[in-house]
């Protein structure tokens, strides 16, 4: 089964694709508000998901990273207005320290290709 890398870097692709399956790098978004950096996070989901040939309604597991859970309320709207209410993923949000101290969200992926 061959492996296809999307947004190949030094450090890390952004999707890689094995057989039916998309795995997107951890996506952070640009934005003052955790609203802001939701929006533009997973929008780079979409583009990235396009490029594999995949959408939201496809994705399988999402895993959220929140620098501090009292933006949970605010993360859940941003999700809620853009996930695809008929096929929402599993999913599992947790606290963590972010790559930058910027970063208030991160997204992780896993979606199937048709």
């Amino acid at each position: 089964m061959s492996i296809k890398r999307i947004d190949v870097g030094a450090r890390m692709s952004g999707a890689v694709i094995h057989g039916n399956t998309v795995y997107l790098a951890g996506q952070v978004g640009e934005g003052e508000s955790v609203t802001e950096q939701c929006k533009s996070a997973l929008a780079e989901v979409d583009r990235l998901l396009a490029a594999a040939g995949s959408n939201k309604s496809k994705i399988l597991q999402t895993l959220i990273y929140l620098s501090d859970m009292s933006y949970f309320a605010e993360m859940n709207a941003a999700w809620e207005a853009w996930v695809d209410p008929k096929n929402t993923p599993a999913r599992a949000t947790s606290e963590a320290k972010l790559a930058a101290p910027k970063y208030k969200v991160e997204f992780t992926v896993t979606a199937a290709i048709d």
